[in-house]
């Protein structure tokens, strides 16, 4: 059994896998306050919870988009297990061609998530990842990652509006009528919804256009369930695509 976590901005998963199963999978909030002893407890009461004993666990991996936590969460990590993680970056074993600029500036999120999506669909492929920010990016046949998209969460534009406006409240994100809203609430509902499966829609069609391929869509993320049932391009809903990946960079890195 290995120990996969990815941390996000707002939230981290922790998830057990052996072989090819995944046991389990969890979510903390992430709170740049908490220290490596809280943060083993934390994850310690997720084990107990799935009846995991820490000592059966061969070794971690992590991936973190909160560079100040990285190192409590590894501490952390080895404070319920007694090893150290792989930490997922720069020189990192992925098996995956980075074609950006600056390969070493990538989020380890989004490597994780090409990863597993390579695995599980092969390519060309689109994923889009839900989260404090959605990111779109893009892999062609050959299995390279191109690059993408940073668009701002539903979150975070949903917070916008409602603290950037006096008007404008905070609002429950449920299923709108129609598009066309007739009150304030259902407008937001409309805008924020609709707006963001358009844009997906939108963003899909171009990156389809400049791969030159109808290439599938996986998406992932907190949020992803809330947005894709309303987008007009069939993709497909994989929600633990991420502990998928760091299983797959764990085992290449195991290896090496």
């Amino acid at each position: 059994m290995i120990l996969a976590i990815d941390m996000g901005n707002t939230h981290i998963e922790v998830g057990i896998v052996s072989g090819g199963e995944i046991l389990m999978s969890s979510r903390i909030s992430t709170d740049r306050k908490k220290t490596e002893a809280e943060y083993a407890v934390c994850i310690k009461e997720i084990l107990d919870l799935y009846q995991i004993d820490p000592q059966e666990i061969e070794g971690g991996i992590l991936s973190s988009v909160v560079p100040p936590l990285t190192y409590i969460l590894q501490e952390a990590v080895k404070l319920v297990t007694g090893k150290m993680p792989i930490v997922v970056g720069p020189g990192t074993k992925t098996g995956m061609h980075i074609k950006i600029d600056d390969p070493k500036t990538l989020g380890a999120d989004m490597v994780v998530a090409a990863v597993g999506g390579i695995e599980l669909y092969g390519t060309p492929l689109i994923l889009i990842d839900m989260g404090t920010a959605t990111t779109i990016t893009a892999v062609d046949r050959e299995g390279s990652f191109l690059g993408g998209a940073i668009v701002p969460g539903v979150r975070i534009s949903l917070d916008a509006l409602a603290n950037s406006t006096t008007q404008l409240p905070m609002i429950a994100l449920d299923s709108p009528r129609k598009a066309i809203g007739t009150n304030t609430v259902d407008c937001m509902k409309s805008g924020i919804l609709y707006g963001q499966a358009a844009m997906l829609d939108g963003m899909i069609d171009r990156m389809r256009e400049e791969l030159g391929a109808e290439a599938s869509v996986v998406a992932t993320g907190g949020l992803s369930g809330l947005i894709v049932p309303y987008c007009r391009h069939n993709i497909i809903l994989e929600r633990e695509l991420m502990i998928q990946g760091l299983k797959i960079i764990y085992d290449r890195n195991s290896r090496a």
